[in-house]
């Protein structure tokens, strides 16, 4: 089983750049594909970007290719979410998850969610 902690969420206005956190224990090396969601208000959970952290391979959602990043630490236990050029329509929850499957974009293919932390761009 991994757990997984997000931080990094906050409210800032449209342009600007935040980087998110997922922090992972646990059994780690047992799932090594992690992947990012969001979730807005009254919508569905959905992709934005993962990495397998054997290969370095990375998928991004096309609504957010060009503005984010998907990436891990070193030593493969933080898995990062930098975000540049914000937009409104970028406010969501955002979640970590694992995979067992390389590549998958969707949430059911997904586990061991984390709680999510919340980003908010408003002007």
């Amino acid at each position: 089983q991994v757990h997984f902690v997000e931080t990094g969420g906050d409210a800032v206005q449209p342009g600007a750049s935040l980087r998110l956190s997922c922090a992972a224990s646990g059994h780690t090396t047992t799932t090594s594909v992690w992947g990012w969601f969001r979730q807005a208000p009254g919508k569905e959970r959905t992709f934005v970007g993962a990495i397998n952290w054997r290969t370095g391979d990375t998928l991004i959602a096309d609504s957010v290719r060009g503005r984010f990043t998907v990436s891990t630490d070193d030593a493969k236990d933080t898995m990062s979410l930098q975000m540049n050029n914000l937009e409104p329509e970028d406010t969501a929850v955002y979640y970590c998850a694992a995979s067992p499957e390389w590549p998958t974009r969707s949430p059911g293919r997904y586990q061991y969610w984390g709680q999510g932390t919340q980003v908010t761009v408003s002007s």
